[in-house]
């Protein structure tokens, strides 16, 4: 019986169809244009660019023009790659113009798609972004698309990791500028460290594209993009902890694999804590006693970097270095780091140096980076099973574009063994079978350890024509790929998602001829070897199609159905024949975790015998089911960590808009007068309470807040005293005086430089107050959850507790910048002096960058001398004044209170600083 949906769809097509179909007037059109475009010269289809910026200066929008724009971008295309979009092709530029996701297969050109609303877009000449998945397909792309770019009159920038500032400024000049996700993430944050907006090197967000979207937005949007500072040295108790976690057994803790949990029993704590004990490290008489949360923090670290994370799969070792493996991709992610010391963690299992901690100084989910854009689009080979989430999370509609050819693959159904021994002997018969007839085999692993245990008993086998392509020989991935359409070749992979280079039967021509002929000059004897090779390509094209097209074999289910479709959409590209196949075992992760127990003892009565499989599309059904669950907990996950940055990224906002605002402002004077008089308002509201007696009045209390957030010492015991004095007469008196006290420093300082002292500390305090701000916001997170206990929800909690510590950062944000401005002093120092050193900043995410904290200290004067902020330069304890604040130069926070209080200067003058 067909449902109504299904007769709907077989009467009026899919919705997806529908929007397929609504394209084709469009496609019709720029067909029609093509003759006239061939007629024109090379300079009057270059004019056609200025022609549209002009149209649009006076009006036109972007869908007015997109016709001929397609048009001429197709034309060009033609002309400089020798490649012309298909009509398929025309339809995904639309789906990307519209700003939706175009589902294409692979192998149909997604890159050379790209150009058509890139082209489009550019003409605006607000800058369009190419977000790649690594910076080897940013050089290239923009390279080989680039030269269409310029052809048309438009300039094109790259974005890789390792340029300087300028370059950087310059990159995002362009009108079409190539990029990995996480530098521009990582530029986005380090803009909003900056404290002057020269420095800053992007202009805004305007319209991107997102090649390998499902990778980029879904993969690695679990986790923040964070920028973070080293904090002191703890690397003792690291390896200290990390040799008793050796010491326990088995029934000392509870794992679970399927939530990515470690935690002790309680014979595991109390032996744990009896070891502390022993050694000197246990404050008090329990483990969790709030004076012992550091040694908690490291020996749950330590537990689960024994137990949780396993070498190969997670993480390498090379160079002295934890280098972590991208659990998607295989890939090395050099520079990124585990955070919360799990990393540290890891460093002192594998007895290799521990670098320090660090402290988040700005972080960013990417999901919240790619929402800025004005207009966002995606391209990938599956994005369909993730409909749902774009659509939820990034309001992106998934179109499916039709293939160019149809597809000729066949997907055979799973084989399933009992042991992982049976499945791979299967898999090695399979391989060489294949192998004999000259058929191409690409095999897909899950983990770097596993592809090359499957190599080493290809070895065994005596086949040693294969290649191995994982995080290990990352640089040389590009080369492999290309060839592993050659007939006989094995290729061994850990995963396939944005490769970005095709399998071509018979192989790579490009590639081919650019290793042979790369030094050989053009002329006649090239152009003649050129032949031979592309003939040769041919030849083996032949070949591999009579051994039936490319066969991809998998060694084991992923955690997501999207991943294996990208494998398996690696064979049956423009219309070539292919077959995949996947090999499982009930000791597979996937099989174990999700109940195989009970299916091995299901096998075991049906008598299943040794080396046999069980064969049947049930089986993939079961295996589809348990995907979607893994799919639905992960898309939790994402969303619940959204829902939190969400709350923090509406505070992101408003500071990171307060700095370019402060950045702006030529007199900041205003700002800092209505901060000192909200100031004053504040103290005098709370030592003379409304209606309150003059008994009731905390004079003390305010000639002591005076002092410390506005350093003036005023009579306030004496004006009480005064007949028929009220609250708004002693709060005129202070405003007056404290007015007066700040336009004497602004005359001594001249309008110029103390622009620039009110500028900088206003800067450097919101930074330093922000920074503090997302610490309370990590502590608040990981509390606020046990609230449920307590029938709270723990989101509503978040947001509220969450405005009250925003409100506090911008109270102390008052106090501290009045406090500063009144008291510093200008010192005079030798030009040539050399300035101090910024702290080393760097970034934690997927393929992180690290750059430096861009502080800058300016100067003035001429070319003898410079001035500096007096509280920012170092002064010997010596040569300061207990009772003038502005002798007593940088105080560090644990130092103890130059005033003589026998406080720490955080808990006494520095308070608020």
């Amino acid at each position: 019986m067909v449902s109504l949906g299904g007769l709907a769809r077989k009467i009026f097509g899919s919705s997806n169809d529908r929007r397929v179909k609504a394209t084709r007037p469009r496609v019709e059109s720029i067909n029609g244009l093509e003759n006239e475009m061939r007629a024109l010269s090379d300079e009057a289809l270059r004019a056609r660019t200025e022609q549209f910026k002009a149209d649009l200066a006076n009006g036109a929008t972007l869908d007015d023009i997109l016709v001929p724009a397609f048009a001429t971008a197709r034309e060009a295309s033609r002309r400089v790659l020798g490649m012309r979009p298909f009509d398929v092709q025309l339809v995904g530029g639309m789906v990307l113009n519209n700003g939706g996701i175009a589902e294409m297969r692979t192998g149909e050109g997604k890159t050379l798609v790209a150009t058509l609303p890139v082209y489009l877009n550019a003409l605006t000449g607000k800058g369009v972004h190419v977000v790649t998945v690594n910076d080897y397909l940013a050089k290239r792309d923009s390279e080989w698309m680039g030269r269409v770019y310029g052809f048309l009159g438009l300039t094109t920038g790259v974005i890789v990791h390792g340029l300087s500032d300028e370059q950087r400024r310059a990159a995002y000049a362009c009108d079409v500028t190539y990029a990995t996700n996480n530098e521009l993430g990582f530029d986005y944050l380090r803009d909003n460290m900056k404290y002057e907006r020269a420095q800053m090197v992007q202009r805004g967000h305007n319209y991107a594209i997102v090649d390998e979207v499902d990778s980029i937005l879904i993969d690695e949007a679990r986790t923040p993009l964070i920028i973070s500072g080293p904090l002191e040295d703890r690397s003792e108790m690291y390896n200290i902890v990390d040799a008793l976690i050796l010491q326990l057994l088995p029934a000392d803790y509870e794992i679970d694999e399927k939530q990515r949990t470690a935690i002790f029993t309680e014979d595991g704590t109390e032996k744990l804590e009896n070891m502390l004990r022993a050694a000197g490290h246990l404050k008090g008489e329990s483990l969790y006693d709030v004076e012992n949360v550091a040694i908690v923090h490291h020996v749950n670290n330590a537990l689960k970097a024994h137990r949780l994370f396993s070498k190969d799969k997670d993480y390498i070792v090379r160079n002295g270095e934890i280098v972590i493996i991208d659990e998607f991709t295989g890939r090395m992610m050099p520079g990124r780091r585990y955070s919360e010391g799990l990393h540290q963690a890891l460093e002192a299992k594998e007895h290799v140096q521990i670098q320090p901690e660090n402290q988040t100084l700005a972080s960013v989910t990417f999901q919240n980076y790619f929402r800025m854009y004005k207009k966002l689009a995606g391209m990938t080979g599956t994005a369909a099973t993730e409909a749902e989430e774009f659509g939820n999370i990034y309001g992106l509609e998934v179109t499916e574009v039709p293939t160019n050819k149809p597809v000729q693959r066949i997907d055979e159904d799973d084989e399933v063994y009992r042991s992982v021994e049976e499945k791979y002997k299967a898999i090695i018969r399979d391989i060489r079978e294949a192998a004999d007839k000259g058929q191409p085999i690409l095999v897909g692993t899950t983990s770097i350890e596993k592809s090359e245990h499957l190599a080493e008993r290809l070895r065994k086998e005596g086949m040693k024509n294969f290649q191995v392509l994982n995080a290990r020989y990352h640089e040389q991935e590009a080369g492999i790929v290309a060839q592993a359409g050659r007939p006989g070749a094995i290729t061994i992979a850990t995963n396939m998602a944005g490769r970005g280079t095709d399998i071509q039967l018979g192989g790579n021509a490009e590639m081919r001829i650019a290793e042979e002929l790369g030094s050989m000059e053009a002329g006649p004897e090239r152009e003649a070897r050129e032949a031979l090779i592309r003939a040769d390509i041919e030849r083996l094209k032949e070949k591999a199609i009579a051994a039936g097209g490319l066969y991809v074999l998998a060694t084991e289910r992923h955690e997501s159905r999207r991943i294996d479709n990208q494998l398996r959409g690696r064979s049956g590209r423009q219309g070539d024949p292919g077959r995949s196949k996947f090999y499982l075992s009930l000791q597979d992760d996937l099989m174990r975790i999700f109940g195989s127990d009970r299916m091995d003892g299901m096998l075991q009565k049906l008598g299943l015998k040794e080396d046999e499989a069980i064969i049947h599309p049930w089986i993939n059904k079961a295996l589809e089911k348990a995907q979607k669950k893994v799919e639905a907990r992960n898309f939790d996950i994402r969303k619940n960590l959204l829902k939190y940055d969400d709350v923090q990224n509406d505070q992101r906002k408003v500071v990171f808009e307060q700095r370019i605002a402060l950045m702006d402002g030529e007199n900041l004077s205003e700002t800092v007068a209505e901060m000192r008089q909200d100031v004053i308002d504040e103290l005098v509201a709370k030592c003379i309470p409304e209606n309150a007696y003059a008994e009731q009045w905390d004079a003390t209390g305010l000639k002591a807040g005076l002092q410390q957030h506005v350093n003036l010492d005023l009579p306030i015991e004496e004006w009480v005293k005064e007949e028929g004095i009220d609250e708004e007469v002693i709060r005129e008196r202070i405003t007056k005086i404290a007015n007066d006290a700040a336009a004497e420093r602004a005359e001594r300082f001249g309008p110029e430089v103390m622009t620039y002292v009110e500028r900088s500390f206003l800067l450097q305090t919101l930074d330093h107050l922000w920074r503090e701000h997302l610490v309370n916001l990590d502590h608040l997170r990981s509390v606020v959850g046990f609230r449920g206990y307590a029938q709270r929800d723990p989101l509503n909690e978040y947001k509220s507790e969450s405005f009250e510590l925003f409100q506090a950062l911008l109270g102390n944000l008052r106090q501290s910048v009045t406090a500063q401005l009144m008291r510093v002093e200008l010192v005079r120092e030798a030009a040539d002096a050399p300035p101090p050193e910024a702290p080393e900043v760097f970034g934690q995410h997927i393929d992180a960058t690290t750059g430096e904290d861009d502080f800058n200290e300016g100067g003035f004067g001429d070319a003898e001398v410079m001035t500096r902020i007096a509280v920012e330069s170092v002064v010997a304890p010596e040569d300061r004044d207990p009772s003038k604040p502005s002798t007593w130069g940088k105080v560090g926070r644990n130092e103890a209170c130059p005033c003589g209080s026998g406080k720490k200067f955080k808990h006494c003058h520095g308070a608020f600083a």
